[in-house]
């Protein structure tokens, strides 16, 4: 295997230094080779991926909390959505008082950002990973209060069950009839930060009302915070209470 890797490596600088033009001598027919299991591994290839393989194995298997109850995306106020959210909340409130920001108000993720539910028992590294396989980051987006109307409308008109912590929002026939954060009226004349991922602060899931405020980006990755929080409870109780509630719809 490795005499084989050096002649490539060979031959291939060899080549790269050449100043004449190739040309194609002759040019054979396709066949197409299937790949199926009467294709033998190649030994000195699996030999020499066991020992990664092996370690990457036991760090996926390794368990960072448990759950009593399956942790799912199901409903308005699912208890996994809610967990996130409250997971990136309190992760960007403690990145923000490291870094001179006053405060984290709210947090806000999309529910199609969490990709698998979590099952009732341990809770391992790859389920983290399962949940959030993309890079995305917090960041901090501070906002006027009188431009956190644009959110409200959003869910308003959408309704749909977009996770929330630290927030209440109540709607009814795609109006707004009530909206809190920290269980008080907005302030119009306030400065607020609201927590969310680098994907929804650039106007996905049609979030295109955080485009008035101001991004902080705070270079943590979404599922390190997830990681890290899970992590540091052993035992999730994750929150059912009404954040979103959507009056005359129905639950999905």
């Amino acid at each position: 295997m490795k005499n084989k890797f050096w002649l490539l490596a060979i031959a291939t600088l060899s080549l790269s230094a050449c100043k004449s033009t190739l040309q194609v001598a002759q040019v054979q027919p396709h066949k197409n080779t299937s790949i199926t299991s009467e294709i033998k591994d190649n030994a000195d290839y699996v030999n020499f991926i066991k020992p990664y393989k092996d370690r990457l194995e036991n760090e996926m298997n390794t368990k960072v909390s448990h759950t009593s109850v399956e942790l799912n995306k199901k409903g308005n106020n699912s208890n996994l959505g809610n967990l996130l959210a409250d997971f990136t909340y309190e992760g960007a409130k403690d990145w923000a008082s490291k870094n001179n920001i006053p405060n984290v108000d709210a947090a806000v993720i999309n529910i199609g950002g969490i990709r698998a539910v979590i099952g009732a028992g341990d809770i391992l590294v790859k389920n983290v990973f399962e949940v959030m396989p993309f890079e995305n980051e917090i960041v901090l987006v501070k906002m006027k209060g009188s431009d956190l109307e644009g959110m409200f409308d959003y869910y308003a008109q959408n309704e749909k069950n977009n996770p929330v912590s630290h927030l209440y929002i109540e709607t009814q026939g795609k109006s707004l009839k009530n909206a809190l954060i920290n269980g008080e009226k907005v302030d119009v004349n306030k400065t607020y930060y609201i927590a969310t991922s680098d994907y929804l602060a650039l106007g996905g899931d049609n979030m295109k009302f955080f485009s008035k405020g101001e991004v902080i980006n705070t270079g943590l990755k979404m599922r390190d915070v997830f990681m890290e929080y899970f992590k540091k409870t052993p035992e999730i109780k994750a929150s059912t209470e009404t954040r979103l509630n959507f009056i005359g719809k129905t639950n999905e």
